[in-house]
Parts: structure tokens; sequence; C-alpha cells
């Protein structure tokens, strides 16, 4: 079994690389998250023999790292993950210029302040209660079951929890259902985020390919049967990062084969609600079967900084998720819980915003695209990115260009299982039309600077979480 250093290098792209080329590819591995900190890479015997180099290329290439504070070696120990000292830390001054795509979120809707304001009687009243909030306020509940209903999938409020954002909903349930060991299966590309989730849980993962087209839809239901994994984790509209929505068809077909074989669909909805023109409005996989529970979130179409999420699942599972839920959390703040009560009452209001807002982003967008030569923009409907194909494999060292232009940019095997789809770049059409622009320019410059062999070694920029 190979290692993890190169699984996510992939092998065939470090084949006879030499040593600074190899550095290179493990430094945008630590920056863009998918090594970290403290990790312990492969001895310099072991990686030679795995990528059949000689042991002075490996030694050259950790040497490299380890002058730049990216890894730290002990004399006949380990070699582990560090990053340089001073290194940024988000949100310093010295990334003030810096434009950062790994962030696919827009600013706040309009209504949040009149909704902040509205929903503080609403607060005070709770003020003779503990406080705490195990599964969430009635009334909010109420709220999210209803718009399940209203988009056709029957909720009652003692199916909903409300969770502290979405991310935080999955590793709930994998803290209520998991199970080491057993496997997982997710598409190939996905959230980041989740995978990771993933990993900590221990399960081993199995992809199933999606692209901007959609699904391959005989592949996932023949890998549902033939591997029957535990779990699955799926985002059938507009899919982070390529966009595709499932169609209404398939979707009963995957809910029976996976409940068939005893799986648990994980189905994230959190880019649901992100329709610029789709022309169509799917039925929730959750309509189709008991084995789907569903997470979804106020952060992407009110503003990320409102950290209120939810889950919808069968009772018995919302009962074994509440049992659990105590040992790691008491609860989601009341505040945000009021102020989302507010905000759902006014859904066409915040989708009119949505709408508005993507559909100036992807205009940005699409005209930057337009003027890099060989890059292509796929039909984007809605949703966060656009899943740019940039013609030939070079994302990852046009990820590392695009630092020295102050732009942040996770290439597309950040979305992947093991290193692959270097010809992809998930680009966020959630930006302002000018700052979209600004970093298209940026990204342009980045590659020429690829194409014409310039370094691309980065300056202190922090590594960034994906989201």
């Amino acid at each position: 079994m190979g290692s993890r250093l190169v699984e996510q290098l992939g092998a065939s792209n470090v084949a006879g690389a030499a040593a600074a080329t190899l550095a290179d590819g493990i430094r945008a591995l630590i920056l863009d998250g998918r090594l970290t900190v403290g990790e312990r890479l492969p001895s310099e015997r072991a990686l030679a023999l795995e990528l059949r180099r000689s042991r002075s290329t490996i030694t050259r290439a950790y040497g490299l790292l380890e002058a730049d504070g990216y890894v730290s070696r002990l004399h006949g120990g380990s070699t582990r993950v560090t990053l340089p000292h001073g290194h940024a830390a988000p949100g310093s001054d010295t990334v003030d210029d810096a434009i950062d795509l790994s962030i696919a979120s827009m600013d706040s809707t309009p209504g949040l302040y009149d909704a902040t304001v509205r929903s503080l009687p609403r607060l005070a009243a709770l003020r003779g209660t503990s406080g705490y909030s195990l599964q969430g306020l009635p009334e909010l509940r109420d709220a999210v079951a209803q718009r399940f209903a209203e988009r056709g999938a029957p909720t009652s409020a003692e199916e909903i929890i409300i969770t502290s954002g979405a991310l935080n909903a999955v590793n709930l349930i994998l803290t209520a259902i998991g199970r080491r060991g057993e496997r997982a299966l997710v598409e190939q590309p996905t959230f980041p985020h989740a995978l990771e989730a993933l990993h900590r849980h221990g399960y081993r993962l199995v992809p199933t390919p999606v692209d901007v087209d959609g699904w391959d839809t005989r592949h996932l239901n023949e890998t549902l049967l033939s591997s029957r994994p535990h779990v699955a984790y799926l985002i059938p509209d507009f899919h982070n990062p390529t966009g595709a929505t499932l169609p209404d068809e398939e979707r009963p077909r995957i809910v029976t084969t996976a409940r068939n074989v005893g799986t648990h669909l994980i189905v994230d909805e959190t880019t649901t609600e992100l329709d610029i023109d789709r022309g169509w409005s799917p039925v929730p996989m959750g309509a189709n079967g008991p084995n789907v529970i569903t997470v979804g979130s106020m952060s992407k179409i009110a503003w990320g900084g409102m950290r209120i999420g939810w889950i919808r699942a069968e009772r018995s599972i919302i009962a074994r998720l509440l049992a659990v839920r105590p040992s790691f959390e008491l609860g989601t703040a009341l505040l945000e819980q009021c102020i989302a009560v507010e905000l759902l009452s006014d859904m066409p209001a915040l989708t009119t915003h949505v709408r508005r807002r993507l559909h100036e982003g992807r205009a940005a967008v699409e005209a930057g695209v337009a003027r890099i030569p060989g890059f292509s923009m796929p039909s984007t409907p809605g949703g966060l990115s656009a899943w740019i194909d940039i013609g030939t494999p070079l994302s990852t060292s046009l990820s590392l260009a695009a630092r020295e232009r102050r732009l942040i940019l996770p290439p597309g095997p950040r979305f992947t299982t093991g290193g692959v789809l270097e010809r992809r770049l998930r680009i966020p059409i959630t930006l302002p039309p000018e700052r979209a622009t600004d970093a298209m320019q940026r990204l342009a410059l980045a590659w020429d600077d690829v194409r014409g062999g310039a370094s691309s070694r980065p300056g202190r920029l922090e590594h960034a979480a994906v989201i």
C-alpha cells in the first residue's frame, strides 16, 4: 500500500520529477491543507523506493522544504510537516491585498440587519429559560420543516435538529452513527472538509465520479451494490465544485439501492437554494426514503457568519443524534436561531438577493475565463462556483504561481481523494464583480508565469480552509 503523500501527489504527476519540482509539489499540498501540520512524511528511503527515484533526489527535495520551513527533520528520525516561522495567519495585515478564492461565499443578505432587530423581542422572551437548545427552537424547526414541505418532502419539526452549521451537522451524524473501518462512498470531486471528516471518523473512502455533465449514475449504483458502504455523502443540488444537479428520475433509484444495501445517505443541501437560471426545481432526496439524512445551512443564502445549520432525518436517527450531542456541545446559539426564524419567513427576498449576486459574479468569471487561452468554463446555472477546465494538468503549479500574484487558489486535486483532476480549478462566482474581475486578471498573470516557466515558490501566505 502506498503512502498518503504519494497518493496526494499522484505518482504519475511526479514521475521523473527533479528535486525542486518534487519539493514544490509537496509544498503545494501543505499550503492548501492536504498535508497537515505535524503529519509524518515517508522516510527518504521509503519515498525513493515508492517513486523509483534516487535517494539523493529525495534528500535534496526534503532539504529544500526544510530550508523554507515546510518540514522538520530529526537526524535518524522522522520528517514532519511544519509551517515557516512567521507564516501569515488568516486575517493578518500581510495578506490584506490577497484575494482568497478558497472561500466560495457571499457577503450578508441586505435583510440581515433588519432581521436581527426583529429577532430581539423573541430572544428577550427566552431569558427565563435555561438558554440551552439541544434540538433547536420549535419555531425554527417549524420553519425549516415547512421549507422542506414546500419543496416536496413533507416534514415535521420533530424530524429536524438545528446545528451550528452544516459541517457541524455532518460531524454530529458521523459521531452518532459512524463505524470506524467501514467504507464511505464519496463523489469525486467533492467538498474537501467532508472528506476530512470521514477520514477522521475512520472511514475508507470509495469514490464515484461527477463532472459538469453530472453523475455516472450506473457507476454510483453499481458501487453501492458492490461495496455496500455504511454511508454515502452526496451533494445532489448545484454540486460543489462542479455545479451539476442530479436529475429527479435518478434520485429514487439511488435512494432505493442504498436502502437495499443498508447504506445511510448523507445528503448535503447547503447549495440547494443557489439557483440562478436552472429552470427547474428538483424534489429533495429525503422525500424518497427513510435512509436519507439531509443537512442544510443558512451560511450560503444569508451569510457565512450565520452559523446555523440543520439535520432532517427519521425520528429514530434524531433520537440517536440527541443522545450523542451533549458529549461535545449543548445546542446552538439562541440569538442566531432567532435571526434565522426571521430570515426564513421571507425566503423570496433571500433567493432574489442570491440570484442577483451569483448572476453578477458568474458574468465576471465568464469574462475573465474567456481572456485566458486554453481555459473553458461550463454552463453554471447556479451554485457556489465554476469548475474550470484549464486544458492541461497544471492546476497545482498554477495554484503555487497564483500565490505570488496574491491570489489564494485551491487546485483541482484539493477536492479529490487521491491527487487527481489536475486539469481543473474551482473558481467561486460569489465575489462582487469588481473583485472577481481583479481575481481573474491575477489568475491570467499567474497562468502566464506557469506557461513561461517562471518560479512558483510561494511567499508568506497562509494555508487556507476550502469553503
